[in-house]
């Protein structure tokens, strides 16, 4: 999950092993939608932010969405930024790990305790499940037509309001500005002891990352890098603290920014892998704050916030990202159709994490965003 804070600056047998299937703000509007342009899900919002700011208030200027994410604070950019814009909205921002929000928001709904109105996580296969069970409202933020069609749900259960990318980074000082370090890299003696990285068999996004790897390079680089005195950590923020903070050299399995090279750098070498996503947020059917939760879609994806995304990349195919960069989807080493797919076969996703516990060993340490327990929020 996207914050505003330091985040932001932020082989080929391993396919048959382990099943082939894992592959396979102002007063104007948020955005004008296309004079009769409509679906099954019906028309785009045509309401400005303000107008939806207006009804919000009106409905009572509450609001609460679960985010998936690393750390309590992650969110705060967000929420800081959110409370600038529409002052008067009581918004809760809960940060957990997608993992445990998605069956906490399952219990809710088994039990008729439901807390949050959005739900933005990066377990992408429940919003499908969700959609199917009649979870999710159907509506389409102002901007929906410009979303990439594959971050999006066609009826508007869902939409992507992020594009996030994982893959290593290093200290750019360290490793000299010159050097364009590969994965192969990582296995050079010279970095033992100066490597973090997460958990692959902890985060999916990660497990997929290092899927990839195993995929391209074979299992023989999975077991040199286990040699490589890894420090590994839960939470995908933990190896860019580790960089950022000066403790290691490299770090794998995070998010970052390909923007800049300064201090560190964010490795998206074509021809070698790593992976990108759209996080999908989606209104509950059930919500109890249905217009703050438009209100929310509808801000995130104003072209404001999409052009100001950390990392360059935006969901919207009329924002232009920053000089040097491609919109994600035309890098095809980022696999973003592919992590959708791995995402909806659990079996596959259960056989690599098992496996990449055989080679690294079983995920040690507490959740970083806490213990949160079942309702958080309420």
């Amino acid at each position: 999950m996207p914050s505003f804070s330091r985040r932001h600056v932020l082989a080929t047998g391993a396919g048959a092993a382990l099943g082939v299937g894992a592959f396979g703000a102002s007063a104007s509007p948020a955005s004008a939608a296309p004079i009769g342009s409509r679906s099954r899900g019906g028309r785009e919002e045509t309401r400005t932010l303000d107008e939806l700011y207006r009804a919000t208030l009106a409905e009572g200027g509450e609001l609460v969405v679960y985010a998936g994410g690393d750390t309590p604070t992650q969110q705060d950019g967000t929420k800081a930024a959110f409370k600038d814009r529409f002052p008067e909205i009581d918004l809760t921002l809960i940060v957990d790990y997608s993992k445990y929000h998605d069956v906490r928001v399952d219990n809710q709904f088994a039990t008729d305790t439901l807390v949050p109105d959005v739900v933005q996580f990066q377990t992408l296969q429940d919003f499908d499940r969700w959609k199917q069970q009649g979870r999710l409202l159907h509506y389409k933020p102002a901007g929906f037509s410009k979303v990439y069609d594959a971050f999006k749900d066609p009826q508007g259960a869902w939409v992507a309001t992020w594009a996030i990318a994982f893959s290593f980074l290093y200290d750019t000082g360290t490793v000299g500005s010159a050097t364009q370090l590969t994965p192969l890299d990582l296995l050079d003696a010279k970095w033992k002891g100066k490597i973090a990285s997460a958990y692959p068999h902890d985060d999916d996004a990660v497990l997929y990352l290092f899927s990839l790897y195993a995929r391209t390079y074979g299992w023989d680089w999975v077991a040199q890098f286990a040699t490589q005195d890894v420090q590994f950590g839960r939470g995908s923020n933990s190896p860019g603290d580790a960089v950022f903070g000066g403790q290691k050299a490299i770090g794998v399995g995070t998010a970052g920014s390909a923007v800049s090279t300064s201090p560190v750098t964010f490795a998206i070498g074509a021809g070698h892998p790593f992976m990108a996503w759209g996080q999908r947020t989606a209104i509950l059917k059930q919500a109890k704050n249905s217009t703050a939760a438009k209100l929310f879609l509808n801000w995130q994806l104003s072209t404001e916030m999409q052009n100001g995304s950390f990392n360059g990349w935006s969901v919207r195919t009329d924002v232009t990202p920053p000089t040097g960069l491609k919109p994600i989807w035309e890098y095809p080493n980022a696999h973003v159709d592919g992590f959708p797919r791995f995402m909806a076969d659990r079996a596959a996703v259960e056989r690599w994490k098992q496996t990449f516990a055989l080679y690294f060993g079983e995920v040690k340490g507490d959740p970083t965003p806490g213990w949160l327990g079942l309702h958080p929020g309420a």
